[in-house]
């Protein structure tokens, strides 16, 4: 399928609009739809990476990325009393650190990537994909909204839980939940807020966590460890409930929390965590990509990595390839190495990281304080490094 076409791309957060700037690039027309009625500005803080890194210096957004950071130092764990464990200085290369020396907020990361691309494509907000009949020459895609399209190809680019994948794909795709739930939200700044990602261990399996921002608010996460309990699908106030009974004697910053997030959760969203197994990354004229094929889970450190490398390698093979068959193959077999390694978390996470018990919390905080100290610090601070930098980019023409 070597040449021009077009491309119905679902899903307009980091990887689709990253997906559809390299599609331009080869000459393709591609037309992002996403669900949400506006560009979802939202979001917690993302790295950028290894692979990840290279591909938004290939796409020109490095020295963008990098002005709009965060301007998180490091990360410094702590105990119920706010009392220092250990610290981890930000990494100072493309992929070392807990804090990678690229973060900045997910939504300024698409806001940058939708800027990118607005003049090449087109974005159709509040409308998403019902229904995909496919011959062999195209797809007729149909919407909730609008009126049937006809594409090339269609790429699913959404998030964990993708309800496209779950249309098209059905139950070839697994996820694998890993015990715990996270949420999210965005909180007042305070003067006592500072430039580190601060993490409270607050034993019993939850976790208490700051970080900074560069538009003068704090995110805020609070984890706990639980089985699957429907959590995620009750509405914000109970779920704030929810928290408030797993947190009410958390220590820290607990409370300021949990009585941010019920004055306004209109940032405040509630996840399991979880990863994407997917047998096939393809079926006919429709592939995954992101998340909704290989989502690592936020505590891999490699969510946004695979996100930008898998919309550069799936648009290189697009564009190089004899047709959708052979460069939705090609792209599945370049990848796959590297999600592996992505989604291969140390060993006991989450859990490790929040025990439950009063001895595995003193063990952790020992770990922590050795790690930390001076001798350690090398070797601790590669512990929270993921694979990011395990992967060659491959080298595609600049047009096709």
């Amino acid at each position: 399928m070597t040449g021009h076409g077009s491309i119905l791309i679902s899903g307009a957060g980091i990887t689709g609009p990253a997906l559809a700037y390299w599609l331009h690039r080869y000459g393709w027309q591609a037309t992002v739809v996403e669900r949400a009625p506006a560009l979802r500005a939202s979001g917690q803080n993302v790295d950028v990476r290894g692979a990840g890194r290279q591909v938004a210096r290939l796409m020109g957004l490095e020295d963008a990325i990098a002005a709009a950071g965060t301007g998180e130092v490091g990360t410094r764990f702590l105990d119920r009393r706010g009392r220092t464990l250990a610290e981890f200085p930000a990494g100072t290369g493309d992929s070392d650190g807990a804090t990678a020396e690229l973060e900045i907020i997910r939504g300024e990361l698409v806001r940058l990537l939708v800027e990118q691309t607005a003049g090449t494509t087109e974005y159709v907000y509040d409308d998403q994909i019902t229904a995909v009949q496919e011959d062999e020459h195209g797809v007729d895609v149909s919407f909730a909204r609008g009126p049937v399209r006809r594409f090339d190809l269609v790429v699913i680019a959404e998030g964990i839980g993708s309800r496209t994948r779950r249309l098209l794909f059905g139950d070839t795709v697994r996820v694998r939940d890993l015990g715990q739930y996270t949420a999210y939200g965005t909180i007042p700044r305070t003067a006592a807020d500072d430039r580190w990602w601060r993490w409270c261990v607050a034993g019993r399996g939850r976790a208490v966590m700051l970080r900074p921002d560069n538009v003068g608010t704090t995110r805020a996460s609070l984890a706990f460890l639980a089985p699957p309990s429907g959590y995620e699908d009750l509405a914000p106030e109970r779920q704030i409930a929810v928290l408030r009974d797993v947190f009410a004697d958390g220590g820290w910053q607990s409370a300021r929390i949990l009585d941010a997030f019920t004055a306004d959760h209109s940032d405040f969203y509630l996840q399991r965590t979880a990863q994407v197994y997917a047998e096939s990354w393809s079926r006919g004229r429709v592939a995954l990509v992101g998340d909704a094929a290989y989502c690592a889970s936020p505590i891999s450190g490699m969510g946004t990595s695979l996100s930008l490398t898998g919309a550069y390698v799936l648009a290189g093979e697009i564009a190089t390839r004899g047709d959708h068959r052979e460069a939705f193959r090609s792209y599945e077999a370049l990848l796959r190495p590297y999600v592996a390694k992505a989604q291969k978390l140390p060993p006991g996470v989450p859990r490790v990281a929040t025990p439950m018990s009063g001895l595995g919390v003193r063990l952790l905080q020992t770990g922590l304080r050795i790690a930390g100290s001076g001798p350690g610090r090398r070797l601790g601070g590669s512990l929270f490094t993921p694979p990011a930098d395990e992967f060659t980019v491959p080298q595609y023409p600049a047009r096709v």
